[in-house]
């Protein structure tokens, strides 16, 4: 190198403090401008992974594209990066806002295995970018381009651990473990947590490990207080559990000697991620100010050219990715042999970087295997990288709860749960149940997942019961001078089989046995004396669907898009028996149709702004049945507002239509936002009572229905608050006000309407 002092070592100290820590990126954006060497760097948590990005030859403009990247907030958040989500394993979203995963064993003892962060996309992440140079080094990390000392935390001995000889990787998502939002990391056999528990300024590891002329110490978590902080206690209190899991960063720890920065980030919470670039310019700015007291201390100069020179010369010393094995850490052979078909895979073969990701993320996209731990490692003799995947504490028992509270009689509590067994195959048994006044639901499903050389697919025996009680719907603080006389009760027991076509999509195949019961009144005289009328369908369904869904949120997204297209047949027997309000007699008749019907809906963002469109259509051959109302309720439906489904929408039902619709979303804050929303229903073909006798008409192409909403949701733990006025073009439930308090979502009827 290029130098003017060439005996004086400088190591660079980066404290932890969550999202906070990006703040280091921009000290060091600094001092390389400026020339100052980095001869080795002690992190720990947010600083210890920044230390380690850096210690493998990325660059400070490398490591703040890669802070910036869309790529970054999805490894923080838990979200799979375009085209990696394996639709195959997704299921239809419900009530739940709870979940609880355990692990259960042979004597029904449960430990739980929750934890507040997905760490899915993270943990293949880090041997993605670092584990060339982790092999380059030999895992030592003396030998990386710069000299580090990761911080870790040992909490059964309460001791400090300075890692130096391991997996880089492994060791930066060791310090990254906060207790409750990470799952530990095992490394040498012991489950070792975020670093900064015990040593969160870490000058002494430096000191001890290193001994340099000068230390420059950047610490972004030094507000805990030596005095009750009383003007400050409210902005605090969010960030009281990191003050709790942190040790105190104490600046008095820098020799005399030493660089002492501190951003200011009063303005930033540990959990800020999406704020990268102002993080970083913080620590850009503070370094800056102090550039002339550095330069002062430290006479060494290293200058860029050097510094790429030295860069590209140890980036040449790494192998490029090429997989010739799959190692499995708490796995029978059962299980390796299903795992590999996952990622098709067969000894002797090669892999690239590309198919082991592919073949990872289709793997995880699978709720149970989301506890497994991927590392990477390189083999000397071969020069070959070899995945090692280890199986943490299975999650083969999962219990949610959920539900919604309205202000209209459609609230309802949720319960679910689901139970795995693995072996050569992946059995996931699941029940669950819906209770409230409106609406009622219980469902038992087993899927069996099979692998196969060219892709998995699943078998899947269902049964689920749905009760609707319409005239138990109304308004709780309104009378209703005209309800709903309207009990439905349908059954469906069926054998599904689901394939995935590529990555995004799936298609099911479906055959059911239905039996649905349905009674109602004619009029809306009623009394007390009459009788309903009774409708039975039972028979046959059988069809194919197709589809994805990678929407942001269970209930009102925002981004993402939805495609669902369906064929179905239908071969039933109708039995109509007459209450005292029908003029109609006793019938039984047996039916034959199809039908087809699709929906697409797509949302695009442009910063607080997501407007989002829905195509929707269906055609159906369906005959007319006993009676109009009868009939009416078996038709196909468009339901566009959240409470839809719990309204009878006559017209909105048709035996074919057309829908447009378009969802606009304004973001007032990150949890708040506010929707206004309409949509245009078109009926081609409907539900007709011409001279007394029931027949399907052709519609006036210039007669639309129309329907709208506007309110604000706000998203919470409990799922969304929403408070809206909605409109249908329909006369008997044509305005209306709805307050919700978590999630109004409903399994499908037997029909699929």
């Amino acid at each position: 190198m290029a130098t003017v002092a060439q005996s004086q070592k400088v190591a660079l100290v980066m404290s932890g403090g969550g999202a906070k820590g990006i703040a280091h990126v921009g000290v060091i954006k600094a001092l390389e401008e400026h020339n100052i060497p980095i001869d080795y760097v002690v992190g720990t948590s947010m600083g210890g992974v920044v230390a380690g990005i850096y210690a493998a030859g990325y660059s400070a403009a490398q490591v703040e594209n890669i802070m910036l990247s869309p790529s970054f907030l999805k490894w923080v958040n838990g979200e799979f990066e375009p085209g990696y989500k394996y639709y195959l394993y997704q299921d239809k979203p419900n009530s739940s806002f709870v979940s609880l995963k355990l692990s259960l064993d042979s004597t029904f003892n449960a430990t739980v295995n929750s934890s507040l962060a997905s760490d899915i996309t993270l943990n293949f992440a880090l041997p993605e970018y670092l584990s060339r140079a982790s092999a380059v080094a030999g895992n030592n990390f003396d030998s990386l381009f710069v000299p580090a000392r990761i911080i870790a935390a040992d909490v059964f001995t309460q001791t400090e651990m300075a890692l130096k000889n391991a997996s880089l990787p492994l060791a930066l998502r060791t310090t990254l473990s906060v207790p409750f939002f990470y799952k530990p990391i095992k490394i040498d056999d012991k489950y070792l947590f975020d670093g900064g528990i015990y040593n969160n300024f870490p000058v002494d590891v430096a000191q001890r490990e290193f001994h340099p002329d000068v230390i420059i110490g950047s610490n972004v978590a030094s507000k805990i207080f030596n005095k009750y902080p009383y003007e400050d206690d409210d902005k605090l209190i969010n960030n009281s559990l990191l003050f709790m899991l942190l040790d105190k960063s104490d600046p008095t720890r820098i020799p005399e000697d030493g660089v002492y920065i501190e951003p200011d980030l009063t303005d930033y919470t540990a959990f800020d991620f999406s704020k990268a670039k102002a993080l970083i310019d913080s620590g850009y700015n503070a370094t800056i100010n102090q550039m002339d007291s550095i330069k002062k201390r430290i006479e060494k100069r290293v200058y860029k050219e050097a510094r790429k020179k030295e860069r590209e010369q140890f980036h040449e010393r790494e192998t490029p990715f090429s997989f010739n094995q799959i190692n499995f850490h708490g796995y029978n052979s059962k299980q390796r042999k299903y795992i590999r078909k996952l990622f098709r895979f067969e000894e002797g073969q090669e892999l690239t970087l590309e198919d082991i990701k592919r073949g990872y993320f289709k793997m995880v996209s699978e709720d149970y295997f989301s506890s497994v731990f991927p590392d990477v490692k390189f083999d000397k003799t071969t020069k070959n990288y070899s995945l090692e995947l280890y199986g943490r504490p299975k999650n083969n028992l999962n219990v949610q709860i959920g539900g919604a509270i309205a202000t209209r009689n459609i609230s309802q509590i949720y319960f679910g749960s689901e139970f795995y067994y693995f072996d050569n195959y992946l059995l996931k048994n699941s029940v669950s149940f819906y209770a409230g006044g409106f609406y009622k639901s219980a469902q038992l499903r087993s899927r069996l997942y099979l692998t196969t050389k060219a892709f998995p697919f699943y078998l899947e025996p269902e049964f689920v019961y749905n009760s609707w009680d319409y005239l138990n719907s109304d308004d709780i603080f309104i009378d209703d001078d005209a309800p709903t006389i309207l009990d439905r009760a349908d059954r469906r027991y069926a054998l599904n089989l689901g394939i995935p076509v590529g990555n995004r999509f799936k298609a099911v195949f479906s055959g059911a046995f239905i039996n649905n019961d349905d009674e109602y009144g004619n009029n809306l005289g009623i009394t007390s004396t009459d009788t309903l009328d009774v409708l039975g369908l039972t028979g046959f369904r059988g069809g194919v669907s197709f589809g994805r869904d990678n929407f942001d949120e269970k209930q009102y997204p925002k981004q993402g898009k939805s495609l669902k297209i369906s064929a179905d047949f239908f071969a039933l027997d109708e039995e109509y028996i007459p209450g005292t309000t029908s003029v109609n007699g006793f019938v039984k008749d047996y039916h034959e149709w199809f039908r087809v019907s699709g929906r697409w809906e797509q949302y695009f963002k442009a910063g607080k702004f997501s407007t989002g469109y829905i195509v929707e259509g269906a055609y159906s051959s369906q005959k007319y049945l006993s009676n109009y109302l009868g009939t009416l309720i078996n038709l196909p439906s468009f339901n566009p507002l959240q409470d839809s489904r719990t309204l009878l929408l006559q017209n909105f039902r048709a035996y074919s239509y057309g829908a447009l619709g378009i969802r606009n979303v304004l973001a007032i804050t990150s949890n708040l936002d506010f929707r206004l929303e309409g949509y245009v229903f078109k009926p081609f073909e409907r539900l007709n009572i011409e001279s007394g006798r029931l027949g399907r008409s052709t519609e006036d192409l210039e007669q639309i229905y129309l329907a709208g909403t506007s309110g604000l949701v706000l998203k919470s733990p409990i799922g969304p608050i929403s408070v809206s006025v909605n409109y249908y073009d329909d006369a008997e439930n044509q305005w209306g006000a709805l307050l919700h308090v978590g999630f109004l979502l409903y399994n499908n009827n037997s029909l699929g309407n």
